[in-house]
């Protein structure tokens, strides 16, 4: 794919800046080409391009014989830790993404499979390197946009013959199995790093942004002294506003 040049580069990263901020806020009529060329002291042909980069990224629409628009913008997901992983939703039959999003629009689409995981999940889970685990990939779409990926680990002798090995693990999600069969989450542990997107991550997510980053979050779920499940997730960081809350010591 053919680089813009650097004029119209600059010009969609400061009109992107503009839209983040709220300097120019959703349903806002843009300025002609013309008149945006000659603000910016660039050509039209620069100005044509750098707004075609926006509409690529959901930034700004078009409407025949109007012009542009700064496009509906998408709500951040707020992901609160521990409240979604209070055990109290688990008893009201409800999954920790429903914490998350709430009544918003909300697809997964889950693959459940056999699988040799990485080393250091094999490790958490205290098995050893080469050992099948049950593996539950999911794909998250809110609100038309996918937003996460996701995968969690966990040890086969715990998820024979039990719904986690189904597509729909029912009311409580895994961790209500979990807790059916004895082995309740008692504490958690998560680790987040924010870092550039790998190819595959750039078309699971269908990231659009030039320079878009994700957060991997990944989370150990303990019951007792062992590790029940490691769940990887990839979030798009322009989704997401990742919210902690402790104690102080």
């Amino acid at each position: 794919m053919t680089e813009p040049d650097p004029a119209a580069r600059r010009l969609a990263d400061k009109m992107r800046e503009d839209i983040q901020s709220g300097a120019l806020r959703e349903g806002t009529k843009l300025p002609s080409i013309a008149k945006l060329a000659e603000e910016h002291g660039i050509g039209r042909g620069a100005t044509e391009h750098a707004l075609s980069i926006l509409r690529g990224e959901g930034w700004v629409m078009s409407r025949r014989g109007s012009g542009f628009y700064v496009a509906k913008q998408f709500a951040r997901i707020r992901r609160v830790s521990p409240d979604r992983l209070d055990p109290k939703l688990r008893a009201q039959g409800k999954m920790i993404q429903d914490h998350d999003t709430g009544d918003r629009w909300r697809a997964v689409n889950p693959l459940v499979a056999d699988v040799v995981p990485p080393p250091d999940v094999a490790e958490a889970l205290g098995v050893e390197p080469g050992t099948v685990v049950l593996s539950r990939l999911r794909r998250f779409k809110v609100d038309g946009r996918f937003v996460q990926l996701s995968v969690s680990y966990l040890p086969t002798d715990l998820t024979r013959g039990t719904r986690i090995e189904h597509s729909s693990p029912g009311p409580g999600g895994i961790h209500g199995v979990l807790a059916e069969l004895g082995y309740e989450p008692t504490r958690y542990e998560e680790r987040l790093i924010g870092r550039a997107p790998r190819p595959t991550e750039v078309e699971g997510l269908e990231l659009r942004s030039v320079g878009a980053m994700v957060l991997e979050i990944t989370r150990l779920a303990w019951s007792g002294e062992r590790c029940v499940e490691v769940n990887r997730m990839v979030l798009d960081a322009e989704a997401y506003e990742v919210v902690y809350k402790f104690p102080a010591p």
